[in-house]
C-alpha cells in the first residue's frame, strides 16, 4: 500500500464517528425495516398484523379471562378485532409515566408477557404485538371497556392523535373488554392492502380448534350480502383430527385423546388412524405451528413407537423372532396433533418454528406413554388395529427397501434408462437449475430444443402417474415414472428426503391446458405432497403457465392467456386483415421456440409457486380429490361444476 493509499484510508476512518450512528425514535425503527419484526411485507405479513392482534385476545382466553373473539374485515379493507378480556389496563405505567394503554400501542416490548406475571403462557411467534401493529398502520384506534367506562385512544402511524380519553361513562358495570380497529399502511404493504378471506378463516378455524371453548367469529363486511362463521370446538384438538379425516375410511370411531400438564406444561394429543398409507402430524407451541417439529413431537413420536411394540409383545402380536415395528411404520395412516402450552418457548430452526426445549420433550413423552399405554390395555380390539396396521407397513417397507436396493444396483437409475430421457443441464448448481417434467415426449423434445441447457433440465414423462394416494411404498417404487423423478430430484423420499440434497430448486410442473394435464398435475402434486413434502414447503414446486391462444395480425403477435383477454384484444385490433387465432390444446403444438418464449424463458415466462400455507385444507382436498371415498369427491364436483367455463372433452 502507498503512503498516498495509507493516507486515505485514515481520513476515512476519521470520517466514521458518532454523528454516522443512526439511533431511531420510537416506533420509527419498525416502519423503517417492517420485515424485522413481521417478516415480509407481502400478503403473508400484511395477515401478520390481524394475528399478532388476536393473539393478545387468546392470551387472555389461555389466562381465564375471554371466551369470545370477533374479527372483522371492514368495506375498507381495515380490520376490527374484539375480545371480552379483562380489557389493556389503562392506569399509568411507572416506568413511563403514560398510560399503559398508550405504553402498550408506542413502545416496543411493552405488554404483559416479559416477566410482568400478567400471562402464564402467552401465545404468539413474535411478542411484539400492538405496537408493531400500530406503527405498520396508516390509522389505528383502541377502546377498552372497564370499570363502567369506555376509553379511548387513536393514532396515526404509531404516533399518538388522541391522548387516551373517556369517551363513555355509563357502559355496564361488569363490561369488560378490548377493541382495536386499524387499517394497514399502503406505503408500508405496496404489493396488496386487500385481506384473503380464506386465508383469515383458515387461521381463525385452527385457533378455535387449538383452544378449546373458545368462541372465535370471522364477518366479512365487503360483499354485498356481508358473510359469518362461528367456530367453536369443545372438544378442541379431537375434533380437529375428526376435521382433517372427514374424507377417509378411519379404522375405529372415536379419535384418542390425552391431555395432562407437567412442570406447568400443558400437552394435549389427539390421533386417529385410518386406512391411508401416509401419515399426517401436526404439531404446536403456544397456538404456533411449528411446521419443522422439536422436541414435543420427538417425544410423542419415541413414545407412540415404545409404547406399540410393547403392546404387541406382551400380547403376543409379534413373535419373537420378528423385529420391533419403526416409526415410519406405526404412523402409517396416522392422523395426530400434538399441542403444547409452554410458559418458556424457545424456537429455533430456519424459520424459527421448530421448538427447542428439551422440558417439552420429556412431558409430551411420560404423559402420552402412560394415558396411550392405559388407553390400549382398555381397547384391545382398537390395540389389534393398530399393531396389524403397522405390521402391514413394516412388511411394504421391507419390500421397499428390496426394490431400493435394485435401483441402486442401477447406478441410481441410469440416464440412458430414464422414461424420455432425461436432458440434464450443464450446470451442477442447485439455485439456478430448474427441472421441467413435461407432459408427452413431443412436448418434451420441443423443451429439450428450446431450453437453456446451461439452466433447465426437461424430464418427460408418459401419461399420467401412479395415485400414490391409494398405494403402498412398494407399489410406488415399482413405478419407474416415480422412481426416475426421485432419482433425478437427488434427495430421496419418505422419511429420508434430505432437502439439502436436491439437484434442482425449482421443479416445474409442465402439462398440458386441458382435462388430461390437469388430472397429470394432481397425481405430481399428490406425490410431491405426500412423498417430498419438503420441497413444497421450501417452496421449489411450480406450475408452469402456457398460455391458451397465439394471435397473429401481420407483424401483430400477442399470447393470450384467457378468454376475457382475447375478447379484450380482439376487439382492439383493426378489422383487416383478419386476425389469425391459434388454441393451443397442447404444449405438443408449440414449436420449440414458442415454447420458450412463452413458457420457459425466465424474462417472460409466469409461473405458480405452490405454497402449502395451510397444510390441513391441502391434505383434506388431496384426500378427497385421490382417496377411496367416493360421495365427498362427488359432492365437490357437483358444488364447483358450476364454475367451469371451457371443457375439453
Amino acid at each position: 500500500m502507498t503512503e498516498d493509499e495509507k493516507e486515505t484510508k485514515r481520513e476515512r476512518a476519521h470520517e466514521y464517528d458518532a454523528s454516522q450512528i443512526q439511533v431511531l425514535e420510537g416506533l420509527e425503527a419498525v416502519r423503517k425495516r417492517p420485515g424485522m419484526y413481521i417478516g415480509t411485507t407481502s400478503s403473508q405479513g400484511l395477515h401478520h398484523l390481524v394475528w399478532e392482534i388476536v393473539d393478545n385476545g387468546i392470551d387472555e382466553a389461555l389466562a381465564g379471562f375471554a371466551n369470545e373473539i370477533h374479527v372483522t374485515v371492514e368495506k375498507d379493507n381495515s380490520i376490527t378485532v374484539t375480545d371480552n378480556g379483562r380489557g389493556i389496563p389503562v392506569g399509568t405505567q411507572k416506568k413511563t409515566g403514560k398510560p399503559a394503554l398508550e405504553t402498550v400501542f408506542t413502545i416496543l416490548h411493552a405488554g404483559g408477557k416479559f416477566g410482568g406475571g400478567g400471562y402464564k403462557v402467552s401465545g404468539g411467534l413474535h411478542g411484539v404485538g400492538a405496537s408493531v401493529v400500530n406503527a405498520l398502520s396508516s390509522e389505528l384506534d383502541v377502546k377498552v371497556i372497564h370499570d363502567g367506562k369506555i376509553y379511548y385512544m387513536d393514532f396515526a402511524r404509531g404516533k399518538v392523535k388522541t391522548p387516551m380519553k373517556v369517551i363513555d361513562d355509563h357502559a355496564p358495570a361488569d363490561g369488560h373488554g378490548t377493541i382495536v380497529h386499524f387499517l394497514p399502511d399502503p406505503d408500508i404493504f405496496r404489493e396488496t392492502t386487500t385481506y384473503d378471506i380464506n386465508i383469515l378463516t383458515t387461521r381463525i378455524r385452527e385457533l378455535a380448534f387449538l383452544n378449546k371453548g373458545l368462541q372465535i367469529t370471522i364477518r366479512d363486511n365487503r360483499p354485498a350480502e356481508p358473510t359469518e362463521q362461528d367456530f367453536l370446538y369443545e372438544g378442541g384438538i379431537r375434533h380437529y383430527v375428526e376435521f382433517l379425516d372427514k374424507n377417509k375410511t378411519v379404522l375405529f370411531p372415536e379419535p384418542i385423546y390425552v391431555e395432562g400438564e407437567q412442570n406447568g406444561i400443558t400437552v394435549e394429543v389427539a390421533l386417529q388412524y385410518t386406512d391411508d398409507y401416509h401419515s399426517n402430524l401436526m404439531t404446536f407451541t403456544n397456538n404456533i405451528h411449528t411446521y419443522e417439529g422439536g422436541t414435543h413431537e420427538e417425544g410423542f413420536k419415541r413414545a407412540l413407537t415404545r409404547v406399540i411394540n410393547d403392546y404387541a409383545r406382551k400380547n403376543n402380536l409379534l413373535k419373537d423372532n420378528e423385529p420391533n415395528l419403526s416409526g415410519e411404520d406405526v404412523r402409517e395412516g396416522m392422523t395426530a396433533v400434538v399441542s403444547v402450552k409452554h410458559p418458556d418457548p424457545q424456537f429455533e430452526g430456519q424459520t424459527k418454528t421448530k421448538l427447542g426445549n428439551s422440558d417439552a420433550r420429556a412431558a409430551v413423552d411420560r404423559l402420552f406413554s402412560e394415558h396411550f399405554n392405559k388407553y390400549l390395555l382398555e381397547n384391545p380390539s382398537i390395540g389389534r388395529k393398530v399393531v396389524d396396521k403397522g405390521t402391514l407397513a413394516s412388511k411394504a417397507r421391507v419390500a421397499a427397501k428390496r426394490a431400493r436396493e435394485v435401483t441402486r444396483k442401477k447406478s441410481g437409475l441410469e440416464i440412458s434408462n430414464l422414461p424420455g430421457k432425461l436432458a440434464d443441464n450443464t450446470s451442477k448448481d442447485p439455485e439456478i437449475s430448474e427441472l421441467f417434467i413435461v407432459e408427452g415426449d413431443s412436448a418434451g423434445g420441443s423443451a429439450k430444443q428450446g431450453r437453456s441447457r446451461l439452466t433447465q433440465a426437461i424430464l418427460p414423462i408418459r401419461g399420467k402417474i401412479l395415485n400414490v394416494e391409494k398405494a403402498s411404498i412398494d407399489k410406488i417404487l415399482a413405478n419407474e415414472e416415480i422412481r426416475s423423478l426421485f432419482t433425478a430430484m437427488g434427495t430421496g423420499f419418505g422419511g429420508d428426503f434430505d432437502l439439502s440434497k436436491a439437484n434442482y430448486h425449482k421443479l416445474i410442473i409442465m402439462t398440458d391446458a386441458d382435462v388430461d394435464g390437469a388430472h397429470i398435475r394432481t397425481l405430481l402434486l399428490t406425490l410431491f405432497y405426500r412423498y417430498m413434502r419438503p420441497l413444497v414447503d421450501a417452496g421449489f414446486v411450480y406450475i408452469a403457465q402456457p398460455p391458451l391462444y397465439q394471435v397473429r395480425q401481420g407483424k401483430f403477435v400477442r399470447y393470450i392467456d384467457s378468454d376475457d383477454e382475447l375478447s379484450e384484444v380482439l376487439g382492439q385490433l383493426a378489422p383487416s386483415p383478419k386476425p389469425v387465432v391459434q388454441r393451443y390444446k397442447g404444449l405438443g403444438e408449440m414449436d420449440a421456440e414458442q415454447l420458450w418464449e412463452t413458457t420457459m424463458d425466465p424474462e417472460k415466462r409466469r409461473l405458480l409457486r405452490v405454497r402449502d400455507e395451510d397444510a390441513a385444507d391441502a391434505d383434506d382436498v388431496f384426500s378427497m380429490l385421490m382417496g377411496d371415498q367416493v360421495k365427498p369427491r362427488r359432492e365437490f364436483i357437483e358444488d364447483n361444476a358450476v364454475f367451469v367455463k371451457d371443457l375439453d372433452v
